[in-house]
């Protein structure tokens, strides 16, 4: 069990910061909110599974280098811990397409606590990385749609979680305006 990514409490943190706030479907003891340094929550990944299509590819959020990305970290017992972190493997990394790289970094929980938690940073080598202006952003949103639903409904989703949780993002909150505008815009009269 040395090798698991494991806090010096003996714990598996997992620090989340779009759907797997929501929707973590994994087996955990508890949340709490968390702070990570040196990264930011983007929309800068194409999905072509989850909330997109090979031919209309929709967007899901990455951790980008830069500022700092509040969430929230889950915490899993050692022994559900190899477990989880398959779980999370397949989940992320879609028929293995290393679209992000696990990382083990510091965590500030919400009651001040320092941990090791991991996350899943977006891999800026792969073809799904990308940086698209908010614009392009809020179109692409508004349009994808996949497996797992609507890009709007995912956006929504992250955006009303972390309000609930006191959690502001200011660039989530204006994605939400401009891709609801998109969508209502779009629709025929």
């Amino acid at each position: 069990m040395s090798s698991l990514p494991l806090d010096a409490d003996g714990h598996l943190y997992v620090f989340a910061y779009g759907s797997l706030i929501w929707r973590p479907d994994f087996v955990h003891l508890g949340q709490e909110s968390a702070v990570l340094r040196g990264y930011h929550r983007r929309f800068c990944l194409t999905s072509r599974h989850y909330r997109g299509t090979p031919e209309t590819p929709g967007l899901v959020l990455g951790l980008d280098r830069g500022g700092t990305c509040r969430g929230v970290a889950f915490r899993v017992c050692p022994d559900a811990a190899p477990e989880v972190l398959d779980y999370l493997e397949a989940r992320e990394n879609v028929n293995g397409e290393m679209v992000y790289d696990r990382r083990l970094l510091p965590l500030r929980l919400g009651s001040g606590r320092e941990v090791r938690g991991i996350a899943y940073v977006a891999n800026r080598s792969h073809p799904a990385y990308c940086r698209p202006c908010e614009a392009s952003t809020a179109e692409t949103i508004a349009r994808g749609r996949g497996q797992a639903g609507t890009n709007l409904d995912y956006l929504l989703n992250t955006a009303r979680q972390l309000a609930s949780m006191g959690l502001r993002d200011s660039r989530l909150e204006r994605l939400v305006k401009l891709a609801t505008a998109e969508v209502t815009c779009g629709q025929p009269a």
